[in-house]
């Protein structure tokens, strides 16, 4: 069953169905005619269904809390981790909790740390390993999206560790891995452009990651760059250039996930901008955050309005084939 979206505007135009049927309905008719988009046991897309999984969670965190009150060492710590095995098998992959099963995840992923504790260099590569395959085993047992997070710092942790280079002297580092998993957050998202699998979910974590990495890595490369061309420009100036691009990334993709890492440096960005032609320290921070809440406002009201001026002419394009929808409308429009 396939039914273009036109057909059911012009239904729409004959009173046959409301206007606002119409997005909802082809959303419902994408998702049946995509037989490959339903997982056999998905974990379901909203992330707190209940105040129980709420208090599940608290208990989970209660149990962390006692169990590092009592006076196991080192590979006793193993134990804890099984029990929270057994946890994950009854509330995530027999009840589809969500938040009790991040809470579980990280739980098992903090006593598998305590019972190989951080001493060298060689232990900090087996602790990225270890991080790395529970993750990946959590992910292919569950198939929680959040998984897919801790597995991608894994990765860079064992990735750092295996290369020897300082990350903290080489901030392009964070760049490089935060744009490998930004292309991984972004084939998830090409695969389900309609945003109704758990192939969704896993690009929102992903770019929860990878966007953090790639400001940082630019950011930091900018204030201690000791390259010409940047400093025979306003630093300031070509941050918030960046930001701008990053910003027109993230309006394209239809992802305001990635915009959470750029308030800090926008911030810092305009108050050293501001500050350059005002000595009120105050005023500068002041007028950076009218200016910055402003911005948030406007585009988390007319985001989709915004997306189809500013990238309607892709439309019929074989990029848009990738990126959600650029017809749909704005919930605050």
């Amino acid at each position: 069953m396939n039914i273009d979206r036109s057909a059911l505007e012009k239904a729409a135009k004959e009173n046959i169905i409301s206007a606002e049927q119409v997005e909802p309905l082809y959303q419902f008719i994408q998702t049946q005619s995509s037989p490959e988009m339903i997982d056999e046991n998905p974990i379901p897309l909203k992330f707190v269904r209940s105040f129980g999984d709420i208090f599940v969670s608290l208990g989970i965190i209660l149990l962390v809390i006692a169990i590092n009150m009592s006076n196991i060492t080192g590979p006793m710590h193993l134990i804890p981790v099984v029990i929270y095995i057994g946890l994950a098998e009854w509330l995530v992959r027999g009840r589809r909790l969500v938040l009790p099963g991040i809470a579980i995840l990280i739980s098992i992923l903090y006593f598998t740390n305590k019972a190989v504790p951080l001493e060298n260099e060689n232990t900090a590569l087996l602790a990225s390993s270890m991080i790395s395959l529970i993750s990946l085993l959590f992910y292919l047992r569950y198939k929680m999206p959040f998984s897919l997070l801790p597995l991608a710092l894994g990765l860079v942790g064992l990735s750092i560790s295996s290369i020897g280079l300082g990350i903290l002297e080489n901030p392009m580092l964070f760049v490089l891995f935060g744009f490998i998993i930004f292309i991984a957050a972004f084939w998830f998202d090409a695969k389900d452009t309609q945003r109704v699998s758990h192939l969704s979910d896993n690009a929102f974590w992903l770019y929860l990651i990878a966007s953090p990495l790639i400001i940082h890595g630019v950011m930091i490369t900018l204030i201690t760059s000791d390259a010409v061309w940047i400093k025979s420009v306003n630093i300031e100036i070509l941050m918030i250039s960046f930001f701008i691009l990053f910003f027109l990334i993230a309006l394209l993709i239809d992802r305001r996930v990635m915009l959470i890492s750029t308030q800090l440096y926008m911030i810092y960005a305009l108050t050293q901008l501001i500050q350059n032609n005002s000595s009120n320290i105050e005023s500068a921070i002041m007028y950076s955050l009218i200016g910055l809440s402003l911005v948030v406002i406007y585009f988390g009201t007319y985001w989709y309005k915004s997306r189809r001026i500013l990238f309607g002419f892709i439309r019929n394009t074989p990029i848009a084939q990738f990126i959600p929808d650029l017809n749909t409308s704005d919930v605050i429009d």
